[in-house]
């Protein structure tokens, strides 16, 4: 796999260099990554970005403004001082200001940032090339965009300079969204009434489309799941999708074995499609000690939790995560909870702060007690080292796309408990 990245990096630097020619005297490509600002985007982000430096690239990560904040109070106020080749700079997200620590809703952050960010952005790499015109930084030679902050394509013309997209999804889940409009196109989407989401018409099959097996309608992103048809989320994913044709390559953190057919699809309908994944894995391989204190996690890791690990058996312990987006219900939470305390396994529990709807949770003392000496919750954690631990048996998770290449990599999630939200 290293090779793999070997490979792949050297034909994108190749690329970025060839569309890059009207830029003279360079020797470093200097790569602005922008990821969307929620933790997977920005995790995955950030592993590319430190893949690229090391081949050699001068890297500035553009985070939100909330977002730098949200970083520096988990991991410090010197986390983002950065290198002299690896900086890290901000642009406002246009929503409200807020002290809140939790996931911005999404819905307003898609509609927020393709219409506030453009401009900010303009500026940021206006000031990145006055820097370059004085000798300190090279000139910006590439926009790395997060699949849905494709507004950057805009400022990439502008600047004449390639336009990469990275997805932070599989190529499967990428390839769903390619198909919108022809999802559209048949009155398949949006649907007819709320009627819809009961009477079995999810179940519908969905077999036209090349590289895609097995599909039903239920399986396709649950955005799509809207009866407006000027729904904002779905509007502003097919503007992303539409975008990710004129980009000058793509970029998807997967692997040619784990989704062959689907990334010989995309390969048919989109610029050169790199395969550079799994991140988690790669990033490992690499000399990163320069790096290694540049970290993502928008909230503070509970690393005694490593420790409760070396107590337990090898392969015993249930690792449970929802990810950082999804959102608990009490009756939800009390559920899991007690489907966890009467499994009468060991168990890891990360709810976060702002894991349950209308609140903070509120376990009883009854499960507190059952729990005793065998179930450990915590607000948030080192997720990767987590998975690494030989006494991680199983992994109860959301199956967002990082969590899955993460427990892959890690080999140490034997079973993969999913749950479909």
């Amino acid at each position: 796999m290293l090779f793999s990245f070997q490979r792949d990096t050297k034909q994108i630097r190749k690329k970025i260099s060839e569309m890059s020619s009207n830029i003279q005297g360079v020797a470093k490509p200097h790569a602005v990554l922008i990821p969307f600002p929620a933790q997977s985007h920005i995790n995955s982000m950030l592993k590319l970005a430190k893949l690229l430096h090391f081949k050699g690239f001068h890297i500035t990560f553009v985070n939100t403004e909330f977002t730098h904040k949200r970083l520096l109070k988990s991991r410090g106020h010197s986390a983002l001082d950065g290198l002299p080749d690896f900086q890290f700079e901000t642009i406002p997200d246009g929503l409200p200001p807020t002290d809140v620590d939790a996931t911005q809703d999404i819905r307003s952050l898609l509609d927020s940032t393709r219409k506030t960010c453009l401009v900010p952005l303009r500026n940021l790499l206006a000031k990145l090339n006055n820097s370059a015109s004085s000798g300190v930084v090279s000139p910006v030679s590439c926009i790395v965009s997060d699949g849905v902050m494709t507004f950057s394509i805009k400022a990439a013309q502008e600047l004449r300079i390639p336009f990469v997209v990275f997805r932070a999804i599989s190529a499967c889940g990428f390839l769903c969204y390619a198909h919108l409009h022809s999802l559209l196109d048949k009155g398949i989407i949006p649907l007819k009434d709320e009627s819809y989401l009961r009477n079995g018409y999810l179940d519908t099959e969905v077999n036209w489309i090349p590289g895609l097996k097995n599909m039903r309608l239920r399986d396709f992103p649950s955005f799509i799941r809207t009866t407006d048809p000027n729904d904002l989320v779905l509007d502003s994913l097919l503007g992303e999708s539409d975008r990710a044709y004129k980009a000058s390559a793509i970029i998807l953190n997967t692997f040619d074995e784990l989704e062959t057919e689907a990334l010989n699809t995309l390969s048919s309908m989109f610029p050169p499609v790199y395969t550079i994944g799994p991140l988690s894995l790669l990033v490992n391989q690499i000399s990163q000690n320069n790096l290694v204190s540049f970290g993502s996690n928008l909230w503070k890791e509970d690393t005694e939790c490593l420790q409760w690990l070396e107590s337990k058996k090898p392969r015993s312990v249930v690792y449970v995560n929802y990810g950082s987006i999804a959102v608990l219900s009490p009756d939800q939470l009390f559920e899991f909870a007690w489907g966890l305390a009467n499994s009468k396994k060991p168990f890891l529990w990360v709810i976060r702060p702002d894991l349950v709807d209308g609140g903070s949770e509120i376990l009883s003392s009854e499960f507190v007690n059952e729990i005793k000496d065998r179930g450990l919750i915590v607000s948030w954690c080192p997720q990767e080292q987590v998975l690494s631990h030989p006494s991680i048996g199983g992994f109860l998770t959301h199956c967002g796309w990082n969590s899955i290449l993460e427990s892959f990599s890690a080999w140490s999630a034997y079973y993969l408990l999913a749950i479909f939200c």
